[in-house]
């Protein structure tokens, strides 16, 4: 944190800070007992997870006020100015077990974001009076993230109606088509590489939703992997992704497939704009 380069970086560039998986471990959900790996001494993955976040909160702190110190509140909402509003996700505290994903019902096995903060998103967005709302979603949409053979991640579960997790994600989309909020952007992450999706429910097998666009970045500083595949259940059309399909994994910034992305918004036509950089490391310094 003394580098030069660090301290330069940090004090020019504002940083809204979520967590994932690899604070903790690879794949973690509350409830997991670690089986079947030498490499941990504690296998109680919720004690594990609180002392991840207490790490991850010194480490990046957050403004929150709770009375529960293990659950202190990551997801939040940021105002700038009249023309965006960014809504903070947590996908990992208040999920269920990673499983085959494909429950019929809304159950607590089936929580992603959970009930609390689904409606906590829903009022925030009701309320907000920008021109544009982002959700920052810790991970994304309707790409399939495998945990081992037969259990899932995120929300994806593969192609059909939409089960499990998914049930979720369609109760909100839903309910911003019911309310007819305009102009939600999600930009997502988890997967390493980065990528555009625009959702059409003329080409979803659930179809009770407004059109919306996803952006996916990777990791700022990991070994580039993917692509992903996307399932139907809420029609996503790939526009664009940073890599070729069956491409190695884990490839080096060398190979210059290393990429993060920016959104901006014209202040006097009041559009948003994205666009993608390619991060290219210099082997000679």
């Amino acid at each position: 944190m003394l580098d030069e380069n660090i301290k330069r970086f940090n004090a020019e560039v504002p940083i809204l800070a979520q967590w994932d998986d690899h604070e903790t471990r690879n794949n973690w959900y509350p409830g997991q007992i670690i089986l079947n790996d030498d490499r941990y001494t504690v296998k109680d993955v919720n004690l594990l997870s609180q002392r991840a976040r207490q790490a991850f909160l010194e480490y990046l702190p957050i403004g929150y006020t709770t009375n529960e110190p293990d659950k202190a509140k990551i997801y939040r909402s940021f105002k700038h100015g009249p023309l965006l509003d960014i809504f903070m996700m947590d996908e990992r505290t208040y999920r269920g077990p990673n499983s085959p994903n494909n429950q019929p019902v809304l159950s607590k096995d089936t929580a992603f974001a959970g009930t609390t903060q689904i409606q906590w998103l829903k009022r925030q967005l009701l309320l907000s009076k920008a021109t544009w709302k982002v959700i920052a979603s810790d991970m994304p949409l309707g790409l399939i993230v495998r945990d081992g053979t037969t259990d899932f991640e995120a929300w994806a579960n593969g192609d059909g109606p939409a089960l499990g997790r998914e049930l979720e994600l369609a109760d909100l989309l839903r309910f911003i088509k019911n309310k007819n909020i305009q102009n939600v952007v999600w930009l997502t992450a988890d997967v390493h590489y980065a990528a555009a999706h625009y959702y059409n429910p003329a080409k979803a097998q659930f179809t009770d939703f407004k059109p919306f666009w996803e952006f996916v970045a990777g990791p700022l500083n990991s070994g580039t992997f993917g692509p992903n595949q996307l399932e139907n259940t809420f029609g996503p059309q790939l526009i664009f992704q940073s890599l070729p399909p069956g491409t190695k994994a884990n490839r080096p910034p060398s190979e210059g497939l290393q990429f993060f992305g920016g959104v901006k918004i014209d202040a006097y036509r009041t559009h948003l704009i994205s666009f993608r950089r390619t991060s290219r490391i210099d082997t000679n310094r």
